[in-house]
């Protein structure tokens, strides 16, 4: 006679997938093991509480992005690893969700530590602060405010940590983080999201860790724009220093793409992701390109994946990444290269074709980033390559 699981064998099966594909340390895996993960979910089947994916628990009205959600416990995990919270720490938290998060960080400062956290929703917000409440983390701090602002008034902070996808490090953030403090946060730059463990050095933040991920835009910073094309079914997604000219682009689709394939091949499983992040420390024209079925159906080509691929966009012309299975290699059986179109189609397929070949011969690369404050002078920036933003300037090398 079979019995069904109880919560704790759901909360645990869940933590021992979690671990099978990524070792996890272990306080943070103790934590994932003692927080009730459904209690932060009331009303959604348990089953579902312990899968490993988000679930909104906000609609935006506005948009197609979900408001607030809680993220893949996954995600969630490997963003604590990045974050190395220690017992004693004073943490602050950008983006409540159902406080599940800050119930583990909760967990892993302990009685002598303090876990701030905010939310610009006030819905949100009471969200989090009745789950906090309802498991035993009454002590946890919750605010309702811009996030963007942080909590100067608890402030200095030993580690802080953005569950929202931010433009720009704030300068905000900047002030309340102690020198040889921890940041991690789901940056985006150059259409690309990446979770960025980050290190204060006195006047500067410096890399250790960067890993793909998705997260709902921080709301208050505007300098992702979209251009569409193609009567809106085709969108590039480009940061507001990148000149995508939508007049220049008008008619970039009146013509068939022409394809270059590169030399580099991959595994039908083997991620390739780190061709847009080691593209976006040598080259300013690299963003990101969506495609929908209706241009799909039109003819446009179909790149490497239709919602999310890099592209490089330059005056009339574009180039993005396309992949093709031709068993050629039976360990590595896809190959890349790229879609162009437009007068510069040569030129920027081969651009694309030198980028992907740099990550073909070093694939486990991870460029590293470091962060200026803004008006930083050029003299002051550590070598490679830079892109401004509004409150800092982000400087990428890679060995």
């Amino acid at each position: 006679m079979s019995t069904s699981p109880t919560l704790d064998d759901l909360r645990n099966q869940l933590v021992d997938d979690i671990v099978a594909k990524r070792p996890l340390p272990a306080p943070i895996e103790r934590a994932m093991r003692t927080v009730h993960r459904d209690a932060h979910l009331p009303g959604l089947d348990p089953t579902d509480a312990y899968s490993n994916r988000a679930v909104t628990i906000k609609d935006n009205p506005q948009g197609p992005l979900a408001l607030s959600c809680a993220s893949v416990p996954s995600t969630v995990a490997m963003m604590l690893a990045q974050l190395d919270p220690r017992p004693g720490d004073r943490i602050l938290e950008i983006g409540a969700g159902t406080g599940y998060n800050a119930a583990l960080l909760s967990e892993l400062v302990g009685a002598q530590g303090e876990v701030t956290t905010v939310d610009i929703d006030p819905g949100v917000a009471l969200h989090a602060r009745e789950a906090l409440n309802r498991t035993g983390y009454e002590h946890v701090r919750v605010m309702e405010r811009d996030g963007l602002t942080g909590a100067p008034e608890h402030a200095p902070y030993d580690r802080m940590i953005a569950t929202v996808g931010p433009w720009d490090i704030p300068a905000t953030w900047w002030q309340q983080l102690a020198d040889g403090g921890r940041l991690v946060l789901p940056l985006r730059w150059r259409g690309q999201t990446r979770s960025v463990a980050l290190t204060r050095h006195g006047d500067t933040l410096v890399s250790d860790d960067m890993e793909l991920c998705g997260f709902v835009p921080i709301i208050g910073q505007d300098g992702e724009l979209t251009t569409e094309l193609a009567n809106g079914t085709v969108r590039i997604h480009h940061d507001q220093d990148q000149p995508v000219d939508l007049d220049r682009l008008s008619d970039v689709f009146a013509t068939p793409a022409t394809e270059h394939w590169s030399q580099t091949r991959v595994g039908s499983q083997e991620s390739f992701d780190g061709i847009w992040l080691r593209a976006t420390a040598t080259d300013d024209h690299i963003c990101r390109i969506e495609v929908t079925n209706q241009a799909l159906e039109a003819g446009v080509r179909r790149p490497v994946i239709p919602g999310r691929s890099p592209a490089l966009v330059a005056g009339d012309s574009l180039a993005y990444l396309i992949a093709e299975r031709d068993n050629a290699d039976e360990e590595r059986p896809v190959r890349l290269g790229a879609a162009a179109y437009g007068p510069a189609a040569a030129a920027l397929a081969t651009t694309l074709n030198a980028n992907i070949a740099a990550w073909g011969a070093h694939r486990t690369a991870v460029p590293i980033m470091t962060s200026h404050p803004a008006g930083t002078p050029d003299s002051r920036l550590s070598g490679g390559h830079a892109i401004d933003k509004a409150d800092s300037r982000l400087v990428l090398h890679i060995n």
